[in-house]
């Protein structure tokens, strides 16, 4: 299967593989002892050979790599991600500053180290608008693709990204399965760097804080380029790379006046040249005030540019920004401000106090209280006025500056009262909206949750389909952990925590480490702010559950026994099941059949008690998982099926899929693939008649594997084919290109 693997990604493994073998100071005889491979072999194996996959898996143990070495086994060669946002369309001026930039790209780089770019300057220079005017224009210089991340290094109301998260995105948009990523920063730079190691790729960096933010996040090849933006001077990267600075300013006059004059239009312009350039003075010569200028002129036909410039420096000159005493931007800005309605004006103000990098006119809706009609009517207002800017379908940015100026205006105009009101609104509208997601994605889960209603006037969003529920979810994945943060910094505990709960299936399902984890420990804070060990102990589990599925299993167990006195505690017996229940799947994930028999057993008893039928068969699957480890096999299966059989009658097609498989793994195990091939076979049904899409891509991946091993190669190709067109469906690309590319191998 791995010889017809690209070259490229056998190479990638190889460096992977070298430069974790020479981490832990081992020889290739070493190795070889380790994992019961030739030296030769691995030998060949560094230097570009296609790795097996008991190969892959060996050595991953060996080093401890933490799946990234099966991950990168498997990962999308010719993954070619292209994440640049639009550039501006009227974009004029910085000629000099475009041609240093194109000069930089002459030659290659230094050995180990990519052409970097930083460009630095105050808030409103364009900094941003300029590196992607100059990422565009070079896009074709780098066919393997174009990564783009924002930073929010200056954000006013959010925290800097880490950049573990920002390399968990790169990774997965790289092809790397996400049950392959490693955890920890380290261990994700140097796998970003293997993979970008023989790659052509432009990686933009926008927003940086600080040198620290962005080091882990550079490459090492000399292929490759990297523009930065802060406004910060980012001096330790320069250092460390040789960077090539741009520093950004004002624009110089005459390009101010020519940027006025493309927007307002080349008539009018010449029809008052000294009303322009004194307008172009007025703004600073700072591109986004002149932006925002110049379109209250273009709204403003019958007034003339003189009239508008005397209106503005009627209404004074407000605060200036710290870094030009001279410039009044923020006059510019009450400006357009003042020429808004008042539904505008107010829904502007409390944009101020959403946190995301972006935001949907629905969750705008909710947080201002007012339709849907209403809100996308007035943010096509803000649009015009070039306060907020439009990214995808029905979702809206603000620059930092001016959220930041519509914050102070939160602030000053909006009581205390109303500003929490229109908190609550939101995080509310949120848990509602992923509870209707969790609906569609997970309809046999019992809820238990009581979330606070909906304040009058403001509607949740509802899901007709999986597909739909995933897209929302993964929209605003960005989005979650800034709105807890701003429920919990508001007081609004108690919808904190529950967004974080509501969220479980989706989590469950795509596993964003970074998001699960963080969202539940600002969970963990709400609930402890209003005393709610009931609330607690619920999050603890589920936290418990993310880290063992990253294999951090003592942070796990340490959780999960928490959780457990947290619901002895308040007498959540129901709750204390779960606990137990995830603490025996734990027991059988560190080879303690034992103590995942006892855990087991106490939780099975608390779930007869109950008659909660699903925590019963998902324990009877586990106690056939401790008979597999016991080596008793058709017990295993005999309990099983009993899981099966209690599956079947309450209708939990999902636990049915979910045993099947399990007992497909014990057939094979005793060589049994044709009753291993009719079990998936009967997983696969429960699949489609519960329409779970994923679920049907995960049984017919593993039929797939089965026809492969029985050396099937077009029946293992048919079930991959259709895996793959599953996992595109429902939007997991990190499987769909791990699949593609062993179709390609195949």
């Amino acid at each position: 299967m791995q010889r017809g693997k690209a070259d490229g990604a056998n190479v990638l493994f190889g460096q992977e593989l070298r430069r974790l073998r020479q981490q832990h100071s081992l020889s290739l005889r070493d190795l070889a002892q380790l994992v019961r491979f030739t030296p030769g072999y691995l030998s060949k194996v560094e230097n570009g050979r296609a790795p097996s996959v008991e190969l892959a898996r060996a050595c991953d143990q060996a080093l401890g790599a933490d799946g990234a070495l099966l991950a990168l086994a498997s990962a999308e060669e010719t993954v070619r991600p292209a994440q640049l946002p639009a550039s501006m369309a009227r974009f004029v001026g910085r000629d000099d500053q475009l041609g240093q930039l194109d000069e930089a790209l002459i030659g290659s780089g230094k050995p180990g180290n990519p052409t970097v770019m930083i460009i630095d300057g105050p808030p409103g220079a364009g900094k941003t608008v300029l590196a992607l005017r100059w990422a565009h224009h070079v896009v074709e210089r780098f066919p393997g693709g174009q990564l783009y991340a924002d930073l929010r290094g200056h954000s006013p109301a959010d925290r800097p990204v880490n950049p573990d998260d920002v390399l968990e995105e790169f990774l997965i948009t790289l092809g790397v399965p996400a049950s392959g990523i490693p955890s920890g920063l380290d261990r994700r730079a140097g796998l970003f760097r293997s993979i970008l190691a023989n790659r052509r790729m432009l990686v933009v960096l926008d927003n940086a804080a600080d040198s620290g933010q962005v080091e882990p996040l550079l490459p090492a090849s000399a292929e490759c380029a990297v523009v930065i933006t802060s406004r910060e001077r980012l001096s330790g990267v320069a250092l460390r790379t040789d960077a090539l600075r741009v520093t950004l300013g004002p624009m110089p006059p005459a390009e101010a006046v020519a940027l006025l004059g493309r927007v307002i239009g080349a008539d009018r312009a010449k029809a008052e040249p000294a009303a322009v350039a004194a307008l172009a003075a007025r703004c600073g010569y700072l591109p986004l005030a002149l932006r925002i200028a110049a379109e209250r002129v273009v709204t403003q036909p019958h007034y003339s540019v003189g009239d508008l410039v005397e209106e503005l420096d009627s209404g004074g000159r407000l605060e200036a920004l710290s870094t030009y005493d001279s410039v009044a931007v923020r006059s510019v800005f009450d400006w357009s401000y003042r020429r808004l309605g008042e539904e505008a004006a107010r829904l502007f103000r409390l944009l101020g106090l959403h946190r995301g990098p972006h935001i949907s006119t629905a969750a705008a809706a909710a947080l201002a209280g007012v339709p849907l009609s209403t809100a996308r009517s007035l943010f096509e207002r803000l649009a015009s006025a070039h306060l907020v800017q439009g990214t995808v379908r029905d979702r809206y940015q603000v620059h930092d500056l001016l959220l930041e100026y519509a914050g102070d205006l939160a602030a000053a105009e909006e009581d205390e009262k109303e500003r929490v009101a229109a908190v609550r609104r939101l995080v509310t509208w949120y848990v509602h909206t992923a509870r209707a997601a969790t609906r569609v994605l997970a309809p046999f889960r019992v809820e238990r949750l009581e979330p606070e209603p909906l304040a009058e006037g403001v509607t949740a969003l509802e899901f007709d389909s999986e597909a739909a529920a995933l897209r929302w979810c993964e929209a605003e994945l960005a989005n979650f952990e800034p709105v807890i943060q701003l429920a919990v910094d508001t007081g609004v505990n108690v919808p904190a925590w529950q967004l974080a709960i509501s969220l479980w299936s989706y989590l469950f399902l795509r596993k964003p480490w970074s998001v699960w984890t963080r969202t539940h420990k600002l969970a963990q804070q709400a609930a402890r702010a209003v005393g709610d060990n009931y609330a607690e102990g619920w999050v603890a589990t589920n936290l418990a559950e993310a880290y063992r599925r990253m294999g951090e299993y003592n942070e796990s167990e340490l959780l999960y026994e928490r959780a457990l006195r947290l619901r002895q505690q308040v007498n959540d017996r129901h709750g204390e099941g779960w606990s137990l229940a995830g603490s025996a799947f734990l027991a059988i994930d560190r080879g303690d059949p034992e103590l995942a028999s006892d855990h087991a057993a106490k939780a099975l008893a608390i779930f007869t008690e109950f008659e909660d039928n699903q925590g019963i068969g998902a324990i009877l699957t586990t106690l056939g998982e401790v008979h597999r480890c016991w080596g008793r096999l058709d017990e295993a299966l005999a309990t099983m099926n009993e899981a099966l059989a209690l599956y079947e009658r309450i209708g939990s097609l999902e636990g049915e899929s979910w045993v099947l498989t399990r007992m497909a793994d014990i057939q094979l195990v005793q060589g049994d693939h044709a009753a291993a091939l009719a079990t998936l076979e009967r997983a696969l049904r429960a699949c489609r008649d519960g329409k779970d899409r994923w679920g049907e891509a995960d049984v017919l991946a593993r039929s797939g594997d089965i026809q492969l091993g029985l050396g099937q190669l077009d029946q293992a190709q048919h079930c991959w084919e259709q895996a793959l067109q599953r996992y595109e469906e429902v939007g997991d690309q990190p499987r769909a290109s791990g699949l593609r590319a062993r179709i390609r191998a195949l």
